[in-house]
């Protein structure tokens, strides 16, 4: 009997899954785009890339008209692109996350963030600030680990920028074809929805990926089986021939030439793979040929620094020859602080991620996360203690103890429901990256800076007041208790100075503590090679010759409520504009 049980659980397996390819098929051979290299499973699609390989396999030394460091969100759509007319090699420094049902699945969402090991997708790390914070190590970057928002950065964000209106389209739409969906929004998203509509946030704009003031649903990177897409699959738009994608490969620093020259030019790079073997990859003898970091916000300046690039002080306190002085590497760091109030529901609710928004006139973003999967009582929430997101705890103040503790209490609340959160535009206050050693694998030091500009606290104290309306409407009736049961009171008074602000109106300067003490990320941290001071608007390094920067690091802003589309847009278009550069008459 058992066996039975076991075969026609495999077969209903298949059946579905052969469903389920039908139906992918069709949607790739409507849009244009088989470029599919077959499945290696049935239960999640693996493209077979002929080109992708562990850095122990590489030579001592090789060369290539484009060398990008870093497989991430930018430089996975980079490489395809430019692997259309050029030869590259993709160096990152994780794996793949093809077979990882951590990182494909919606409802294992958080768990990379758990994984603190050394071969996690996610590498955790600490702001000066307290805040406890991720970067992704695998191919694919953030895209891998994050909560699957997508939507586009806004119209005057696009012109600030002084892209190409119509490049920056037709790039958001090669990145779309491949890996944006629309979600299907259930009750709790239904509720926000209606209750930001109760409390003013208008108009509707129903669904699109646009950033327009108003509430909206935005796309999500997760397909209707919940199946993530990520800029590694965006390399399926590669030409196999031209394009070398090594994994496991940690660069240590980029070569430079400077005999006979008036500037440094990058000449290639030097990374180790996994068993600590050394590597050189050397850029072609063609004045078009780049180096190209796309390592994101932290490994981006982090890298800069470690091969000479970066304030001569800082450089020389660390023993590293200086390539070039260049003060503002590292300044500028930014991320957008998180806000949340947990909202305990008398009735089970659906599990979701960011699916509704409201963007807000006065520069913040409401949206929410609901279901077992995502409440404190989850291991691997998206506000759970065990991945860092330590809501009940101030900053300062979250120590490993502190973790341990607050993980325990949660494990033992029982509880349903889901967190309605703000984040705010921009933000306006700044702070800085230095290096903590030569080594490329430690974290970096980072501070934020979190709420210094009195503008972003009391932007954050505007959004709590719209989650509170919310809360408090018509339309969010059925998912929140009239009266709390006294067992989860605990879980609403998040430190002793910052009362829960769910149940009651608290003044400003209450809800001034309540967003410092409460404050936590979402993962849209950038800065640190600013477009201006750090590179040009081509992304050209300043004061270097074949080196560019194209990744979140280059942002002095945060575009449109979730920076992922914007930054595969980049990596298709800036790739677009250099093959543009290189063939023109």
């Amino acid at each position: 009997m058992g066996w039975f049980l076991r075969m026609s659980s495999i077969f209903i397996a298949l059946l579905s899954c052969s469903v389920f390819l039908h139906r992918r098929i069709r949607f790739a051979a409507f849009s244009g785009i088989l470029l599919f290299n077959g499945f290696s499973t049935c239960f999640e699609q693996v493209p077979k890339y002929s080109f992708l390989n562990q850095a122990t396999s590489a030579p001592a030394s090789s060369a290539y008209d484009y060398i990008i460091i870093g497989g991430g969100t930018a430089g996975c759509p980079l490489a395809a692109t430019l692997s259309q007319n050029a030869t590259v090699l993709l160096l990152e420094r994780g794996g793949t996350p093809y077979g990882n049902t951590n990182i494909t699945y919606l409802s294992s969402f958080g768990k990379p963030l758990i994984d603190v090991t050394e071969t996690s997708p996610s590498q955790r790390f600490v702001s000066e600030d307290g805040v406890i914070n991720a970067r992704a190590r695998v191919l694919g970057g953030g895209s891998c680990i994050n909560a699957g928002f997508y939507t586009r950065a806004a119209a005057d964000y696009i012109a600030a920028a002084g892209w190409d209106p119509k490049l920056v389209n037709e790039s958001y739409q090669w990145v779309e074809k491949m890996v944006a969906f629309q979600p299907e929004v259930k009750q709790w998203q239904s509720a926000v929805r209606d209750g930001l509509l109760e409390v003013g946030v208008g108009p509707y704009n129903g669904f699109t990926y646009e950033h327009l003031v108003g509430t909206k649903v935005g796309g999500s990177i997760f397909d209707a089986d919940g199946e993530r897409h990520t800029a590694a699959d965006l390399l399926k738009y590669a030409d196999p021939k031209r394009l070398t994608v090594l994994l496991h490969a940690t660069v240590y620093k980029i070569l430079f030439r400077h005999r006979g020259r008036k500037r440094p030019v990058a000449a290639g790079v030097v990374f180790r793979d996994a068993r600590g073997n050394l590597h050189r990859a050397y850029l072609n003898p063609n004045t078009k040929d780049e180096v190209i970091i796309s390592a994101g916000a932290l490994g981006s300046p982090q890298l800069l620094m470690l091969s000479g690039v970066g304030p001569s002080s800082h450089l020389q306190s660390n023993n590293i020859s200086l390539v070039l002085d260049q003060p503002l590497v590292g300044q500028g760091m930014s991320d957008n602080p998180m806000n949340a109030i947990f909202v305990p529901s008398p009735k089970p609710v659906e599990i979701s991620l960011i699916q509704v928004v409201g963007i807000t006139s006065f520069g913040s973003y409401i949206e929410a996360a609901s279901g077992e999967n995502f409440t404190p009582t989850s291991s691997f929430s998206m506000l759970s203690p065990k991945i860092g997101q330590l809501w009940s705890v101030p900053p300062k103040q979250r120590t490993p103890e502190a973790i341990a503790r607050a993980a325990q209490a949660s494990d033992d609340a029982g509880l349903q429901g889901g967190f309605i959160l703000e984040k705010i535009i921009g933000p306006l206050s700044k702070g800085y990256l230095k290096l903590r050693s030569k080594n490329p694998n430690e974290n970096p030091s980072v501070t934020f800076n979190y709420f210094k500009e009195r503008e972003d606290l009391q932007r954050c104290v505007q959004g709590v007041k719209v989650i509170q309306s919310v809360i408090a409407s018509k339309a969010f009736s059925e998912f929140r208790y009239d009266v709390l049961p006294p067992q989860i009171e605990f879980l609403l008074n998040i430190t002793g100075n910052s009362p829960s602000p769910i149940n009651q109106f608290l003044v400003d300067s209450a809800l001034e503590s309540f967003c410092k003490d409460t404050v936590m990320t979402i993962w849209h941290y950038h800065g640190g090679c600013q477009v201006g001071k750090v590179v040009d608007s081509e992304y050209k390094v300043i004061g270097v010759d074949s080196l560019r920067v194209v990744d979140g690091s280059t942002f002095h802003d945060s575009p449109g409520t979730n920076p992922q589309a914007t930054v595969m847009m980049l990596g298709r278009y800036v790739g677009v504009k250099i093959l543009q550069d290189r063939f023109k008459v």
